[in-house]
């Protein structure tokens, strides 16, 4: 912004389905050139673009690169951007995003035109150095640069943690290659180190790359999920449904049902239990499969720290909030609101997307 000369808005709101509103009402006074926003923002930007002709023309109109940062955007909601933009103005809008964290200043990392594609976080900026280090079958990614801070105020302790033995700041996430035969084209951003955990059997499961798939496999119909199995034999989830997605399984029903009832109704549990079956068949062994899963009425909670201010889900607190429903789950005796996979149950996948799209 200071080195074009440009105008910097700062939003008030908040990437939830309350706090955006107030990002809505800023969207209809000023129309950006540039847009930045967190995958959840983005989602709540897509549902109101979707409904709102007038603010649809009025965004694309104006824009001409769109960014975001802080979690992984669901390819989806990618997808279904560059599908209105193209509905509105007759092409897609390039969408570019980056990595780092406050201690780095914040960016380390950063995507081009060669490698804007969902996931991809890019490759480092000049002046960073990226060391990467074998880590329970992952690559933990660890980063040396000028903007990164020298150490925590008057805290020797978690300063010392921070750094390896060569200076470089540890993140706790892990990088994978977008291709391991051409690095130029940039990194993939492979979950939180910290979240990975053993099953009984001594297999790692990666839980950042596990939750992704499983929001892409049950697409629209999940908003976010939360993967369980440590100490465990199997992995389970606990899923929070987008309920606008459920209800247009069976509009005529769900006009009249409170959230609850909708998914416990036989369609919405139906279309669960066969993507599940899916997702269970594409698997590779006990570290990629889900075995069961739980639909969730109540959203995450900010205020249980179940999701931060910039909209991404907090596994650890929602697993420790929900220590009982994660009992639940992995109890002898299945309570009915346990969903298993199932290999058809009277319709087929494409007969749920053809509906939901109806």
């Amino acid at each position: 912004m200071l080195y074009n000369g440009g105008t910097l808005y700062i939003d008030d709101g908040k990437p939830t389905t309350r706090g955006f509103a107030e990002s809505l009402r800023n969207l209809h006074d000023v129309v950006p050139t540039i847009y930045f926003n967190v995958p959840k923002g983005y989602e709540e930007l897509i549902s109101a673009l979707r409904q709102d002709a007038g603010l649809r023309e009025k965004f694309f109109k104006g824009i001409k690169l769109t960014f975001y940062a802080a979690a992984a955007l669901p390819r989806h909601l990618a997808e279904e951007l560059d599908a209105l933009a193209v509905e509105t103005i007759g092409q897609r809008v390039l969408m570019l995003n980056g990595f780092g964290a406050t201690e780095t200043a914040p960016s380390v990392l950063g995507s081009t035109l060669e490698t804007s594609e969902p996931g991809n976080i890019g490759l480092p900026l000049p002046g960073v150095t990226i060391k990467l280090v074998p880590s329970g079958g992952k690559l933990e990614a660890r980063v040396r640069s000028p903007s990164i801070l020298p150490g925590y105020w008057k805290d020797q302790s978690n300063t010392a943690k921070a750094f390896d033995e060569e200076g470089f700041y540890r993140f706790g996430d892990a990088f994978r290659f977008a291709d391991i035969d051409h690095p130029s084209r940039g990194f993939i951003f492979d979950g939180r180190v910290t979240e990975d955990f053993k099953l009984l059997t001594g297999t790692w499961v990666s839980v950042g790359p596990l939750r992704a798939r499983l929001i892409a496999a049950f697409a629209p119909l999940v908003k976010d999920a939360v993967i369980a199995g440590h100490d465990q034999n199997e992995i389970c989830a606990l899923v929070f449904p987008d309920l606008e997605a459920c209800r247009a399984l069976a509009p005529a029903a769900a006009a009249s049902q409170t959230d609850s009832e909708v998914l416990a109704s036989v369609p919405v549990r139906d279309a669960f239990r066969v993507f599940l079956g899916e997702m269970a068949r594409a698997s590779t062994g006990s570290s990629t499969k889900i075995a069961r899963l739980m639909l969730l009425d109540e959203p995450p909670s900010i205020d249980a720290n179940e999701i931060t201010d910039k909209g991404s889900i907090n596994q650890r607190a929602v697993l420790t909030r929900r220590a009982k429903l994660i009992e639940e789950l992995y109890a002898e005796v299945r309570s009915d609101r346990i969903l298993t996979p199932r290999e058809q149950v009277g319709s087929n996948r494409s007969a749920n997307r053809q509906q939901e799209k109806t």
